[in-house]
């Protein structure tokens, strides 16, 4: 079932906060809201602009890292894809 990509959270239905946001910006990704290799938007704007907990955006995130969607830089943000490959 698709997403809209610019739904909001609902907090009296069956699934989680988290896991309706983890769709949601899987399908804001789809859509080309963030490209490959660039950052979404920060924690901070995403507890203000979904009007939940940080916690509940950090397991979103989470799962989209999980499921290799996105990948964390620790204090620089989220970015859309996988990492590049490390030299060794």
């Amino acid at each position: 079932m698709a997403v809209d990509p610019d739904a909001e959270i609902d907090h009296e239905g069956p699934v989680t906060p988290y896991r309706q946001l983890a769709e949601i910006l899987k399908a804001r990704i789809a859509r080309g809201d963030w490209t490959e290799g660039r950052p979404i938007a920060s924690e901070t704007r995403l507890v203000q602009e979904y009007g939940i907990a940080r916690t509940t955006v950090r397991r979103a995130l989470d799962v989209l890292v999980d499921e290799q969607v996105v990948w964390k830089v620790q204090g620089r943000g989220t970015y859309v894809g996988q990492p590049p490959a490390e030299n060794s």
